[in-house]
Parts: C-alpha cells; sequence; structure tokens
C-alpha cells in the first residue's frame, strides 16, 4: 500500500515524498535494539536526515556493508533519495536503527516512526508514519514484493 504523508510536514514536500511499506522487526524480552525498514521516494530529490519513535531511546540512520569480508553497520548522517528513484531501507542494507527499547515490540503491534527528511531547498521537515512489528524473524525478501535489493 503507498501512502503520502502529510502529518507535520509542509504540503508541498508531504506531496513529493513517499514512504511504502514501513514496518519494524519484532523483538524478544530483554533485547535493547532492532531495526525499521521501509521504501522512500522523492519526486525532485532530497535526503533522509533522522528519525525517532517514542519506542527507543535513541534512533538512527544505519547502513550495512562488507568491508574486507567482514559485514560491518554504522550510523549515517544522511542518506540521499535521487529524484524519482525508491530506496530501499532493508534487512542487510541501509535501515533505522531503533536502540534502547522502551518496551518489547510484538508482531502486529505499531511503532510511531518520524522521518525527518531535507528537500532541495535544505528545510528539514517531519513525516510521522506507523510501522507493523512484523515478526522476529522477519527479512525483506520473505515479507515484501517492495523490499527487493
Amino acid at each position: 500500500m503507498a501512502i503520502l504523508f502529510s502529518l507535520s510536514t509542509t504540503a508541498a514536500l508531504a506531496a513529493d515524498v513517499e514512504v511504502r511499506d514501513a514496518w519494524v522487526r519484532g523483538t524478544v524480552s530483554g533485547q535493547q535494539a532492532t531495526g525499521a525498514f521501509l521504501e522512500i521516494t522523492s519526486k525532485s530529490g532530497a535526503a533522509l536526515v533522522g528519525a525517532s519513535s517514542p519506542a527507543a531511546a535513541v534512533s538512527e540512520i544505519h547502513e550495512m556493508k562488507m568491508d574486507g569480508g567482514i559485514m560491518k553497520m554504522r550510523a549515517i548522517a544522511r542518506l540521499d533519495l535521487p529524484a524519482g528513484k525508491p530506496v530501499q531501507l532493508a534487512p542487510g542494507g541501509y535501515h533505522v536503527m531503533l536502540m534502547k527499547l522502551k518496551q518489547p515490540l510484538k508482531k502486529g503491534e505499531s511503532v510511531p516512526l518520524a522521518l525527518q527528511v531535507e528537500g532541495p531547498d535544505k528545510s528539514v521537515q517531519t513525516i510521522e508514519i506507523q510501522a507493523e512489528v512484523r515478526d522476529l524473524t522477519a527479512s525483506s525478501s520473505s515479507t515484501s514484493e517492495h523490499s527487493k535489493h
């Protein structure tokens, strides 16, 4: 399902950015971190520059990539959203890392996420979405046709 969001945004940016298939991997008791995944497209080009959620004390944009045969994960300051090209935030790649979780996240629940997007004019707007909590074994290939690499 495609959703255009206008909560806490200017009308121009809301019409420019589309978020699809937002979900969060479920957790078990005591687990302090998980990932949030989605597909985001900007019609005119923008950048994802931040994220937050009331479910976690810390939220960061992360990338995972192979470096010398070792998978490494690190926080990044921004993720460019090229004009008209869907950008996947999926397991094994870019994602929103939710850390210091306030409680376990159970399949079927919904997690609010606020995405900070910088438009072509350098203004930063917030897009508020709800992400479905999926099974803790969920992966992009098994859960969505929109999350192909």
